[in-house]
C-alpha cells in the first residue's frame, strides 16, 4: 500500500533532510565533522565514535565502519567522499527493511494491532494510518482499545472524524479485549475493509499489561485464525537504545511484523533505525517527522540514507 505521490515523496524527503539535520540530530552529533576528512584509519576511528554517540549501536557501527573501509578500497570509490561512502553503506543496511505494508483484499476485515509504550505517538500514528487507508479507498474502523487513558479515545475520535473512519469505544476502564471484540463484530457486520486496534501504552517490562496484549490477540484470532494481519510497533526515535530494547521485548512477546518510527524531527538522532536494522531486521513500514498528516510516509531506504548523511545521490 502506498499513497506517496512523486511530488509528495519529494516534499517529504526535503522535510526529512531538514529536520534530521538540525539541532541534536545525528548529523549534529559529530558525524558531519568527519565527513570532510580523507578516508583513512584515523577518520574511520572518528566515524566509529560519532556513530556510537548517534544511537547507532555497537553492532551496526562496526558493520558500517567495516563496510565503508572495504568500499573505499574499490576502484570505483576513488573520488567518493566519506559521506558518500557512508550513504551507500547505510542504504545497503536498510534496504532489507524497506517492506511497505501490504493488505490484500479479503472477505474478513484485515486487522492491524498497534502496540507500543506510552508517549511514542501511537494514537497519532493510528490516526494518520486511518487517513492514509481511507485515501486509498478502503473503509476503516478504529477500535479504541486504550481504555485507561480518556484522552486517547478523544484523540482517536478526532482522527476518526477527520479520516471518515468508524470508531468503536467503551467507557473508561472497560476491558480492552471486549472493545476489540465489539469492533471486530461491527466490522464484519458492516463489511469494513480494515480494523485498526489501539492498545494501552505499556512498558515492555510490565508483565500484566503484556499479558493483556496476549488476551487481545486471542480474541482477534477467534474471529480470524490468520489475524492480526499486522502487529505494528510504534517506536519513538528520541528514546535511542531504549527503543531497541522495547522492540526486542515486544517482538518476543507479541511477534511484531512491522515498525513505525516516530519523532524523527526535533532532537531525534535517527541512528536507532540503523541499530534496529542490524539487531532485528524487522520491516520498517512508516516514519514520521512531525504531527501533521503530511509528515507521515512509507519508509524508503535510499531516501533515509540521503537524509542522514546529507548526500544528494545514493
Amino acid at each position: 500500500m502506498s499513497t506517496d505521490t512523486a511530488a509528495g515523496k519529494h516534499g517529504f524527503l526535503a522535510r526529512l533532510k531538514q529536520r534530521l539535520n538540525k539541532g541534536k540530530s545525528w548529523l549534529g552529533s559529530g558525524v558531519t565533522a568527519v565527513f570532510g576528512k580523507p578516508v583513512n584509519e584515523d577518520s574511520l576511528a572518528e566515524l566509529e565514535d560519532a556513530l556510537l554517540l548517534a544511537d547507532v549501536g555497537i553492532e551496526a557501527t562496526e558493520r558500517l565502519v567495516d563496510a565503508v573501509r572495504k568500499r573505499a578500497r574499490r576502484a570505483d570509490a576513488e573520488d567518493k567522499s566519506l559521506s558518500e561512502l557512508l550513504c551507500e553503506c547505510v542504504r545497503e543496511l536498510l534496504e532489507p527493511l524497506e517492506q511497505p505494508l501490504m493488505l490484500e483484499p479479503a472477505a474478513s476485515p484485515r486487522v492491524i494491532l498497534v502496540v507500543g509504550v506510552n508517549g511514542t505517538g501511537k494514537t497519532t500514528t493510528i490516526g494518520k494510518l486511518a487517513y492514509r487507508l481511507k485515501s486509498e479507498g478502503r473503509s476503516v474502523l478504529i477500535a479504541a482499545g486504550d481504555t485507561f487513558r480518556a484522552a486517547a479515545v478523544e484523540q482517536l475520535a478526532r482522527w476518526a472524524e477527520r479520516a471518515g473512519a468508524t470508531l468503536v469505544s467503551q467507557a473508561e476502564g472497560a476491558d480492552p479485549a471486549a472493545v476489540v471484540h465489539d469492533a471486530l463484530a461491527a466490522a464484519r457486520a458492516k463489511g469494513i475493509d480494515v480494523v485498526l486496534a489501539d492498545t494501552a501504552g505499556r512498558l515492555h517490562t510490565a508483565g500484566g499489561l503484556m499479558d493483556e496484549l496476549d488476551k487481545i490477540r486471542r480474541v482477534i484470532k477467534r474471529f480470524d485464525p490468520e489475524a492480526p494481519h499486522e502487529v505494528l510497533l510504534v517506536l519513538d526515535a528520541t528514546q535511542g537504545q531504549n527503543a531497541l530494547t522495547q522492540a526486542i521485548e515486544f517482538e518476543r512477546r507479541v511477534g511484531v511484523s512491522g515498525i513505525a518510527v516516530t519523532k524523527l524531527d526535533g532532537s531525534a538522532k535517527g541512528g536507532i533505525v540503523l541499530a534496529i536494522a542490524e539487531r532485528l531486521g524487522l520491516p520498517i513500514r512508516f516514519i514520521a517527522i512531525g504531527e501533521g498528516i503530511e509528515d507521515f510516509a512509507t519508509f524508503r531506504a535510499a531516501e533515509f540514507a540521503k537524509a542522514l548523511t546529507g548526500v544528494d545521490t545514493a
